[in-house]
């Protein structure tokens, strides 16, 4: 079995239960749960899968804001209240390799999830605010 995970990756996580479903696509995730993992983010990798993400639990909800710094691609920042319905996107969000000078990019309103996929997805999925985030099974949240 751990053969065909190492072989399978996607696969495995989906069938794990760490994936959301998001405007009719499926993306396997990292969680990013505690503040050592959501400042690490996505920083300093070259790339993930087009069916891939991280998604950022945060305890509360509340306003949030997310940078670039030492983020080499380009991505989607997806923001989701305590119902998970989307209450702010920033898309196409470009890498910033200019450390503490990134610039942030703010949710437009209270959050307390937050997916980044790569940048077009949003578009690609005609997302728009109240569209809903579904999670896997394994995701751990708690209300």
């Amino acid at each position: 079995m751990a053969l065909a995970c190492g072989l399978l990756l996607a696969g495995c996580a989906s069938g794990n239960g760490l994936w959301v479903e998001l405007g009719g696509a499926r993306y396997a995730v990292e969680v990013a749960d505690d503040n050592a993992k959501r400042a690490q983010g996505l920083m300093f990798r070259d790339g993930i899968a087009e069916d891939h993400g991280m998604l950022f639990i945060h305890e509360r909800e509340e306003p949030q804001a997310y940078w670039m710094k030492n983020t080499r691609i380009p991505l989607d920042i997806l923001y989701f209240d305590n119902e998970r319905r989307l209450v702010s996107q920033q898309r196409d969000v470009p890498p910033c390799s200019a450390g503490d000078r990134c610039p942030p990019y703010p949710s437009g309103a209270a959050a307390r999830f937050v997916l980044e996929l790569n940048a077009g997805q949003a578009s690609k999925l005609g997302l728009e605010d109240g569209a809903e985030l579904h999670f896997g099974p394994a995701i751990p949240t708690t209300r």
